[in-house]
């Protein structure tokens, strides 16, 4: 805990955190599940749907943290479900543009519309403009430290890990 923080305090806000990370993750294993993806599949559709409607294979890569030959299958994967188009850059041949397909953008909507909304209705019913600035501010700033130990994570080499044998019967 840091120095001259209020115990009591942080406890609370850190639980409501934690808690909608989860709900979050929740949420995207199950829309992931319904689009028939696997979750890094899904973060590279929200990246095309929010960030990088016109991105490059080797864009997703650094944003996803995996090389090119992890997204070029990925790619592959996403093109053949129909969710994404891989057209020739217009003035650089040797480049790739990617794209979320229209018809992947309307279902994608549809299924993220009600969350949205109710999440929009929840901000507009509860919360003042200056309670709305404190709460950007926190997510911004809660937002940077999160990807900045993401890098960090990206940078580290996993451990070598033994799996134990499984016991024999009758030890």
């Amino acid at each position: 805990m840091p120095t001259g923080a209020a115990p009591d305090r942080d406890i609370p806000l850190g639980e409501a955190v934690r808690a909608y990370q989860a709900a979050v993750d929740d949420y995207d294993r199950e829309l992931a599940r319904v689009l028939a993806v696997n979750e890094t599949d899904l973060r590279c559709l929200e990246i095309l749907l929010q960030e990088l409607p016109e991105s490059s294979p080797s864009q997703l890569a650094e944003r996803l943290g995996l090389t090119t030959g992890s997204v070029t299958s990925l790619l592959d994967r996403l093109e053949k479900a129909g969710y994404l188009s891989r057209e020739a850059h217009p003035t650089d041949r040797r480049k790739t543009v990617v794209r979320a397909t229209p018809a992947f953008q309307h279902r994608a909507y549809a299924l993220i519309a009600p969350l949205l909304d109710e999440g929009q209705k929840l901000v507009d019913e509860t919360y003042t403009a200056d309670q709305l600035d404190l709460i950007t501010d926190f997510m911004v700033r809660a937002t940077a430290v999160q990807r900045r130990h993401t890098e960090r994570l990206r940078g580290t080499v996993p451990k070598a890990t033994k799996t134990p044998a499984p016991a024999r019967s009758g030890e």
